[in-house]
């Protein structure tokens, strides 16, 4: 089944009523131009943080999971696909979370788990990946500073996820900062992480992130989607907009799987921490 999917790159700020209306827009068109699935950024309702230097006040409004906004969402989404990320209320506690629905309601949520700088000042982290089913295929996703570690896509890939969406809200270099932002060493480590976890899982890779200004933070937009084979099949570039494409998925990953699966041939037996470190060791005192 071909599936046409989008990653938007997309300003947005605290005030959700706005940040509706331009989720709204955009899903419109994607609809007009035939998209099933959407993935907008990280904090795409209420905003990111301000900056990275840890102050509990600056938060984006929490919503409840279950609340109006989510359900809203969901009525916006209609026969699509949608994923979306939002500061969550959960008691005590905000996380920041993204939530995957359609107009039966939602599909699958996540938890960021991986807190960069100073985030867990202002959100508890999450305690796990797990993908789950979706009109357009077995889907995972992650958030941000999540896809910098290799274990969080394997764990969707071997949960047999097909589509990683992963949304974001990421930065420019904070201590060496490029004037163009399509040079910055952000900029570049954002494309390789996104090329290299799609490679290395074998699987559809769709890249979400915030562009423009906010607070203190420059966001290097990028918004991706990405092969099985690593290659980029669309893309916004830093100013933002949509990138779209239509990928047969299950024929791209059985091609790209075809010769080598690299989750056939793994040997989780050999990965285990104690047994090469003393290999190693042993080796070099010999």
């Amino acid at each position: 089944m071909k599936v046409r999917m989008g990653a938007v790159a997309a300003p947005f700020d605290r005030d959700v009523e706005a940040c509706f209306a331009t989720i709204e827009h955009l899903v419109a068109e994607a609809r007009a131009d035939g998209v099933g699935l959407l993935a907008f950024p990280e904090a795409c309702l209420g905003g990111y943080l301000l900056s990275m230097d840890g102050d509990p006040s600056d938060v984006p409004p929490a919503l409840d999971p279950d609340g109006p906004e989510i359900r809203r969402l969901a009525a916006i989404a209609g026969d699509m696909v949608l994923c979306a990320g939002y500061c969550e209320s959960a008691g005590p506690w905000r996380y920041n979370s993204v939530v995957c629905v359609t107009g039966d309601g939602v599909l699958g949520h996540h938890r960021k788990v991986h807190q960069p700088l100073s985030e867990d000042a202002s959100f508890a982290a999450g305690g796990g990946f797990a993908a789950f089913d979706t009109p357009v295929g077995r889907l995972g996703m992650m958030i941000c500073y999540d896809k910098a570690f290799p274990e969080s896509a394997r764990s969707l890939a071997l949960d047999g996820a097909q589509i990683v969406v992963c949304v974001s809200a990421w930065p420019a270099s904070r201590t060496d900062p490029s004037p163009d932002l399509a040079d910055d060493r952000w900029t570049r480590r954002f494309d390789l992480f996104d090329q290299a976890r799609a490679l290395e899982n074998q699987v559809v890779w769709v890249s979400a992130n915030q562009s423009g200004a906010f607070g203190t933070l420059r966001f290097v937009g990028s918004a991706k989607i990405v092969g099985p084979g690593g290659e980029i099949l669309a893309r916004t570039g830093v100013p933002g907009g949509v990138a779209v494409a239509e990928v047969d998925v299950e024929q791209a990953l059985a091609t790209a799987r075809r010769s080598m699966g690299h989750l056939r041939d793994r040997r989780p037996d050999a990965y285990a921490w104690g047994a090469g470190v003393s290999t190693v060791a042993a080796a070099g005192r010999s």
